[in-house]
C-alpha cells in the first residue's frame, strides 16, 4: 500500500439527517455517478459495530468507482476497512499521534478554522486540510462562520491541499474554487438534492 493521490475537488461528506428516507449507499452511488472524487463516511449516533459493517459496504462501492474512502474521527475503522485515510477534528485524537499509529502510506486530514490551525496541523504531519464553516453549518453546532476571506487566508498560510466546508452548494461551489481552495466538502448541498446524480454534475467547473 501506498498513499494514494487523490482529487479534492468534489467531496462528499455523509449525514443520514439528510438522506430523505433514502438509502445511504443508494444515495453515494448517486453521487459518485455524478463525478463526486472523495467520500468521508461520517456517522454521528451509530456504534461500532454497525459503522464497520457499513463502512465496509462503502468502501466496496467507491472501489467499484475508483474514488477513495476518508473515515470521520476513527483511526481504527479506517484502518479495519482498509479506507485511504482519515478525517481528524481539532478535538480528535492528535494528527501526530494517528500518525504514528498509521504511518505515512494513509492519507490524513485535519480541520482547520484560521491559519493558526491550519499551520499546526501541517506541522503535525496532516496532508490536507478542512476549512470551514466556510458558509456557516446546520451539521455542527457551535462552529462559526469562516468566510471566503479566511479560506484564503489560510491557502495563503500552507501548501497542502485544502478543502472548504460548511454550507457549500452549486450556487456558491466557484467562490470557494476561486479561493485557491482545492475543493469543497459538501453535504446537505449534494445529499438532500432530489436529484442527487444532476446536482453532482453542476459542480463540475
Amino acid at each position: 500500500m501506498s498513499k494514494p493521490v487523490i482529487d479534492y475537488s468534489i467531496y462528499l461528506l455523509t449525514d443520514d439527517t439528510c438522506l430523505k428516507g433514502r438509502h445511504l449507499l443508494t444515495c453515494v452511488e448517486q453521487a459518485l455517478q455524478g463525478g463526486v472524487t472523495l467520500v468521508q463516511y461520517r456517522s454521528k449516533y451509530k456504534d461500532g459495530g454497525p459503522m464497520y459493517t457499513e463502512a465496509v459496504a462503502l468502501k466496496a462501492l467507491c472501489d467499484k468507482y475508483n474514488v477513495p474512502l476518508i473515515i470521520n474521527d476513527r483511526v481504527d475503522l479506517a484502518m479495519a476497512v482498509g479506507a485511504a485515510g482519515v478525517h481528524l477534528g481539532q478535538d480528535d485524537l492528535p494528527c501526530a499521534v494517528a500518525r504514528k499509529l498509521m504511518g505515512e502510506d494513509y492519507v490524513i486530514g485535519v480541520s482547520a478554522h484560521n491559519p493558526a490551525e491550519a499551520v499546526q496541523a501541517v506541522a503535525d504531519g496532516a496532508d490536507y486540510l478542512g476549512c470551514g464553516a466556510v458558509f456557516g453549518t446546520t451539521s455542527k453546532a457551535g462552529v462559526a462562520e469562516l468566510g471566503l476571506t479566511n479560506l484564503r487566508a489560510i491557502r495563503q498560510a500552507v501548501r497542502v491541499p485544502i478543502v472548504g466546508i460548511g454550507g457549500i452548494n452549486a450556487s456558491n461551489y466557484a467562490q470557494v474554487r476561486a479561493t485557491g481552495a482545492n475543493g469543497a466538502a459538501i453535504i446537505s448541498g449534494i445529499l438532500a438534492a432530489d436529484d442527487i446524480t444532476a446536482e453532482v454534475a453542476k459542480l463540475k467547473l
